[in-house]
């Protein structure tokens, strides 16, 4: 499959709103951003959902003399990790997450981090990672959050399936579940859901990742002795089976119990996606690059959804997990890697789809021109995984479609 690579303008989130869904999976952690008020205002915003809830995440402010060099800004961290510890008396793991302020002026979170771990032994730990924007998209914050943990796992040699990437608690609990009827386990998660409770990690680990934007993390965990089991990812009914099958045929089970367990998982899934089928089915569809779970989005709508594919764009192609997902796409599929913006617009204008998956600065320019779209974002906040969720997938992107439907008969 050829891959057109593209640089150039780019239109995507930064790192640290990955903060909004890892701070709700674990609930003894704070994330600190140190950064400038934008900052602080991007987080509140993709947050807004959280507001009659305490936050477990804020930002230290870097000001005018910060940025100028006039104040020690190490001195004004610890002053504010200080004041937030003395308020918070409860959190056990806190994260110093860098911003692009902070990674201009070069302030070193690493050094930060072993500074206050020293002073803080017993009480905290601190752990350090980047959510800059410069180079990377939103969802590559969580890769480097995760990647941050690695070195922290204790060792342990016993045979286990880890389970690597934020799920919904309900999601997991579901899926743990369903390891335990296929004779799969013991299964443990990265991230945890105390963070104090990091899972032991060795050769005898078995790695299943959840999330395709993980690459980092995976390589981290990979150089720990952990086999990482490639297979598709659990977005829809297809992918989902298949990565329970990759995991029972990692640990020997019979592939007829197998069968057994997720067959109804299966048809209940496929009756699921059917309504939404009728709607999705013939479209044409355009995603543009965002969140690395293009490609598995793609394989979801086109085979279960009977979508037609006009462009899947990708952030960044890592063949190693992505190449599952790559198999199960049509041989003929325009896949493109990286962002041009103008370039990539030009061809959305130009093939005109029925539905385009874009970031949500895109969405509102692209509605105004008639096209309809879905924003990718919402696909890493939504409990999308698993064959109870496919249904559900589906429905997140017929809804536009039938929204414009709705507005044109009126």
């Amino acid at each position: 499959m050829e891959v057109l690579k593209e640089s150039g303008q780019r239109e995507v989130f930064c790192g640290l709103t990955s903060i909004v869904w890892l701070h709700r999976r674990m609930p003894d952690a704070f994330f600190l951003v140190v950064g400038s008020r934008t900052c602080a205002h991007l987080i509140q915003s993709a947050a807004g959902v959280m507001i009659f809830a305490e936050p477990r995440f804020g930002t230290a402010i870097l000001g005018e003399r910060d940025l100028a060099g006039l104040a020690d800004a190490n001195d004004e961290l610890d002053r504010v990790v200080t004041d937030l510890l003395a308020r918070r008396p409860e959190i056990r793991t806190l994260f110093l997450v860098g911003s692009c302020p902070s990674e201009v002026i070069k302030l070193d979170l690493a050094k930060a981090a072993e500074r206050l771990n020293g002073r803080l032994t017993g009480r905290v730990r601190v752990v350090n990672y980047s959510g800059s924007g410069i180079e990377t998209t939103f969802t590559q914050g969580e890769d480097q959050a995760l990647t941050a943990l690695v070195p922290l796992l204790p060792r342990g040699d016993q045979r286990q399936l880890l389970l690597v990437g934020t799920l919904a608690d309900a999601v997991e609990d579901r899926f743990l579940t369903l390891f335990e009827r296929l004779g799969v386990g013991p299964v443990v998660a990265l991230p945890p859901r105390r963070s104090t409770e990091l899972p032991p990690v060795g050769p005898g680990t078995m790695a299943l990742l959840c999330q395709p934007f993980l690459g980092s993390t995976a390589r981290a965990l990979q150089a720990r002795g952990v086999t990482l089991l490639p297979s598709p990812y659990p977005l829809g009914v297809e992918g989902s089976r298949r990565w329970f099958e990759t995991a029972a045929n990692a640990f020997g089970i019979d592939p007829a119990h197998t069968a057994t367990v997720l067959d109804p998982l299966v048809a209940r899934g496929q009756a699921a996606v059917a309504p939404h089928r009728r709607d999705l089915e013939g479209k044409r569809l355009f995603l543009l690059p965002d969140s690395q779970m293009e490609p598995a989005l793609a394989r979801f709508l086109h085979r279960e959804c009977g979508m037609e594919l006009v462009e899947v764009g990708t952030p960044y192609l890592d063949r190693a997990l992505q190449q599952p997902e790559l198999d199960l796409l049509p041989p003929d599929t325009a896949l493109s890697e990286g962002q041009h913006l103008e370039r990539q617009l030009e061809r959305v204008r130009a093939a005109r789809p029925d539905l385009v998956v874009c970031g949500m600065g895109l969405a509102n320019p692209l509605e105004a021109e008639g096209i309809a779209t879905k924003w990718s974002i919402e696909l890493v906040f939504s409990p999308i995984h698993g064959c109870d969720q496919a249904g559900d997938l589906a429905e997140l992107f017929a809804r536009p479609l039938r929204r414009r439907a709705a507005l044109a008969f009126a």
